[in-house]
């Protein structure tokens, strides 16, 4: 009699391509624009970063209105709104009659060879990332089985094994690219390895 293998505590990954969508080109570069111009401006977050060795900037530690502060942010909080309840409803998460809703928001410019080590996200549901420019060599999001830690005597598994067997997965994102996953999962920036900054908006949604 042959084994029948189930796939059992799936870890949902949604990737959506916003690129594809009307308009989202001029949003794109709104949103650069306004990065950019964010960066320039915000000296309480480049402290920060140089405090704690951040390579590039980061509005995390600093800025917590950014979708009042410029309409691209504002613009791209709808898109995120529509993808978040469609990732909840995908996954069968049960509100009761509630609905995610924005906690955080901001900005990443790593530099090269800026990253950014393994980390999850406490306190929230879903979290993700859309990405603005993602020059040639750009750090891939790393995601992380999250039975790795209780796997204490288990083999490797093989270069070629299918994705969802993989101890990690390593996503190279595009312009215009969002990920979508739950705020648990363990996941990393990889250094940029090319010759211009990475840019990307990250996001928290909390269930309140």
């Amino acid at each position: 009699m042959s084994q029948t293998l189930r796939a059992l505590f799936v870890t949902p990954l949604a990737e959506v391509r916003l690129a594809d969508r009307k308009g989202f080109a001029a949003l794109r570069d709104d949103l650069e624009a306004a990065c950019r111009q964010i960066a320039e401006e915000d000296r309480a977050g480049r402290a920060w970063c140089r405090t704690n060795s951040y390579r590039g900037y980061t509005s995390y530690a600093s800025l917590d209105d950014l979708p009042t502060r410029a309409t691209a942010f504002a613009d791209l909080k709808r898109h995120l709104d529509r993808e978040v309840a469609a990732f909840a409803e995908a996954a069968q998460m049960d509100l009761g009659g509630r609905r995610l809703r924005l906690d955080s928001l901001w900005i990443n410019i790593l530099k090269p060879g800026g990253g950014h080590s393994g980390h999850i996200h406490p306190h929230s549901v879903v979290s993700g990332t859309v990405y603005v420019a993602t020059p040639p060599g750009a750090g891939a999001l790393k995601l992380e089985d999250p039975r790795l830690a209780m796997m204490m005597a288990a083999p490797p598994r093989r270069a070629e094994a299918p994705e969802d067997q993989r101890s990690f997965v390593y996503l190279t994102p595009t312009p215009g690219t969002l990920y979508l996953w739950e705020s648990w999962l363990r996941h990393e920036v990889t250094p940029n390895a090319g010759r211009s900054e990475r840019i990307s908006i990250s996001f928290n949604y909390g269930w309140r």
